[in-house]
């Protein structure tokens, strides 16, 4: 009976994990992608039903002769996550619903201050009280999960590391659980990990089991993906492809205290001063203008966005040898220089990376865009909820996380 049990479970949690990523599905499909008879779909889909997981539905479709199988789709109504997204120049909040719909949104600037934990708990505990409030009365926040623009220590959510503003052992999770107050804990993750996790499940990646996710920001953090699992090193830290030193001679100097790192050459300082804009002058708006001028044929925006193209190609021609991906994805600020820097990209992949690596691999931009990490801060809060739907922690146990005011 226990080991029946356990196989329900886990049969329970697959059939959501396939229609929280996939969208609505009918039982038939069900059945044939999870290799189950149609009546044991049935049972799973009204047990997840009961619990306000799933809603059944009749096809809109019914112009095929015989009876139409019914479409299971997620209850983003009744069930929801609240994510927040710390990056260098924003912070953002976000009620998710199951099935990865951004249901509501809030979003300020964050200051370029230096160590600023205090404020950055105070206005994402603020925001997410206010999206727990706005929330329908019957609708059940299951968890929280954040993404951070440095190194986490899995398990706790503590910031080891963030070099752009200065932080070093900060009790980010803990603090922001606390100040929210909704009994639940904050599940925090490293931007360009949670990045490279939403773009294979949800953006450009869907379908392929190795890929890289590069993400920029002031600087550049990165994702890898080895057979569809984040390759995360031995203590959580791995994938810090911004500090793959590219320039080791006469490289500028980087935030980590080394200098000639990948994001010291093509991140946000780098790409201005190239352009010859003046220290005054940085953030998304001034990244998005050279790329802008160069659009136009300025000259020095053009010089700029090609020598940041030429190293940021020796950063992706080494990746490539290295893990022989089916794909790379530019994330964040790379969006908007990609297009201008791909041709130098794409030429220094034809130059440094073994043929038989780059015959398939694709470069593309992030289809998620600037909400890739938000994305994939919302799966950290889905995690538990999808490993064990009908387990004890199911959704509607704890009745403090109904919206409205928190108990």
């Amino acid at each position: 009976m226990l080991l029946q049990e356990e196989i329900r479970r886990r049969n329970a949690g697959a059939l959501l994990r396939h229609v929280h990523l996939g969208g609505p599905v009918s039982r038939a499909e069900l059945a044939g992608r999870m290799g189950l008879n149609r009546s044991t779909i049935k049972a799973l889909t009204a047990e997840l039903a009961r619990v306000d997981l799933v809603h059944e539905e009749p096809p809109s479709d019914t112009g095929r002769a015989g009876r139409p199988s019914l479409l299971v789709r997620p209850a983003a109504d009744r069930c929801y996550v609240l994510a927040f997204d710390v990056a260098v120049d924003r912070l953002v909040a976000a009620r998710v619903g199951l099935g990865g719909v951004i249901l509501d949104r809030r979003e300020a600037v964050r200051p370029r201050a230096g160590p600023d934990l205090p404020r950055v708990v105070e206005v994402l505990a603020r925001f997410g009280r206010q999206l727990h409030r706005a929330a329908p009365p019957q609708a059940t926040c299951v968890g929280l999960g954040a993404s951070y623009c440095g190194m986490i220590r899995p398990g706790d959510g503590m910031v080891r590391f963030g070099p752009d503003l200065g932080w070093v052992d900060q009790a980010f999770g803990a603090e922001l659980g606390r100040r929210l107050g909704l009994g639940l804990p904050v599940v925090v993750g490293n931007e360009a990990h949670l990045g490279a996790q939403a773009e294979q499940q949800r953006g450009a990646g869907v379908g392929l089991q190795n890929l890289i996710y590069l993400h920029g920001d002031v600087g550049v953090g990165g994702g890898i993906i080895v057979g569809g699992r984040l390759l995360g090193g031995d203590g959580g830290y791995g994938c810090e492809l911004g500090h793959m030193v590219v320039n080791p001679y006469d490289g500028r100097p980087c935030g980590c205290g080394s200098s000639g790192c990948l994001e010291a050459e093509v991140g946000e300082r780098a790409l201005l001063d190239a352009a010859g804009r003046p220290a005054e002058q940085f953030g998304r708006a001034a990244i998005r203008s050279v790329a802008d001028d160069a659009d136009r044929g300025d000259p020095a925006a053009r010089e700029a966005l090609r020598r940041i193209g030429d190293w940021l190609g020796i950063g992706v021609a080494n990746l490539i040898n290295l893990f022989n991906p089916g794909m790379v994805i530019f994330g964040g600020m790379l969006c908007d220089l990609y297009p201008g820097a791909a041709a130098q990209v794409r030429s220094r992949i034809a130059r440094n990376v073994l043929p038989v690596a780059r015959e398939h691999v694709r470069l593309r931009t992030a289809a998620l865009g600037d909400d890739a990490t938000l994305v994939g801060a919302a799966e950290l809060g889905f995690a538990a909820l999808l490993a064990d739907p009908l387990g004890k922690e199911g959704p509607l146990i704890n009745a403090s996380c109904r919206g409205g005011v928190p108990s």
